[in-house]
């Protein structure tokens, strides 16, 4: 077995698709271009142009944009078995910024290289796709919820789609998950205040449901949890592979 067929990535688009030994071996031709990258150091920045896309292996990244004014919005979090940058392979420049939270792993994927194993596994490409129509459904939810949701319920629901996302590829479960993020990273994140992360955190310890200590978010009471932040996972489509 490769390396690549226990992969973050593979687990992930084994949602979509069962792969086949041919597809798992395009995959591991992706990986070829294995690199470390420093936490704090972007590995693409907004406006960049001639950019390769990377698939993270290890760590976290937050992808973001820098207002005018000189403020940061991160648009969301990037954990193992996540792509970076793919639309800035298509796309003439990227339109935002890629930063690790940590140290992390990722090999590079050349455009030419993406394109190739697109036109010879199409069941590949769609997965791929799949996996980047999933992440759009994830801007859209976290739309509603800066619009919509107040500040107890969108922090809930945030870190519960994070628990989901990353047991998808075996780093979570119901009983919680190892998260790097500080309170800054979730408040540039969910428009809140630093300030305002911490009561909320406070608040839902208090109330049994979740504590966020040391590195690590654990469910009190997941079902109950669910229940409060009104979470619904059907639009993360993690249900099993559509296509054998």
């Amino acid at each position: 077995m490769t390396i690549t067929a226990s992969s973050p990535l593979t687990r992930k688009l084994s949602t979509f698709v069962a792969l086949s030994d041919a597809e798992l071996a395009v995959l591991e031709r992706l990986h070829q271009r294995r690199r470390s990258f420093a936490a704090g150091r972007d590995i693409v920045h907004q406006g960049q142009s001639d950019q390769a896309a990377y698939i993270l292996s290890a760590g976290w990244v937050c992808s973001y944009k820098i207002q005018p004014d000189g403020t940061r919005q991160i648009v969301d979090f990037q954990i193992p078995g996540d792509f970076l940058g793919l639309r800035s392979v298509l796309l003439r420049t990227s339109d935002h910024s890629f930063e690790p939270i940590v140290n992390i792993q990722a090999a590079e994927v050349l455009a030419g290289d993406l394109l190739e194993a697109f036109a010879k596994m199409p069941r590949l490409a769609t997965a791929i796709l799949w996996a980047a129509s999933r992440d759009e459904a994830m801007v859209v939810e976290h739309l509603v919820g800066l619009g919509r949701r107040d500040a107890d319920t969108r922090l809930a629901h945030f870190l519960l789609e994070l628990g989901a996302r990353l047991a998808l590829v075996g780093l979570g479960n119901k009983a919680g998950y190892d998260c790097p993020l500080t309170q800054y990273h979730l408040a540039d994140a969910l428009g809140l205040s630093a300030v305002h992360v911490n009561r909320v955190l406070r608040q839902l310890r208090e109330n049994g449901l979740l504590t966020f200590r040391d590195g690590r978010v654990s469910y009190d009471d997941h079902d109950r949890l669910m229940e409060f932040a009104e979470f619904d996972s059907l639009y993360l489509d993690q249900s099993g592979p559509l296509l054998k």
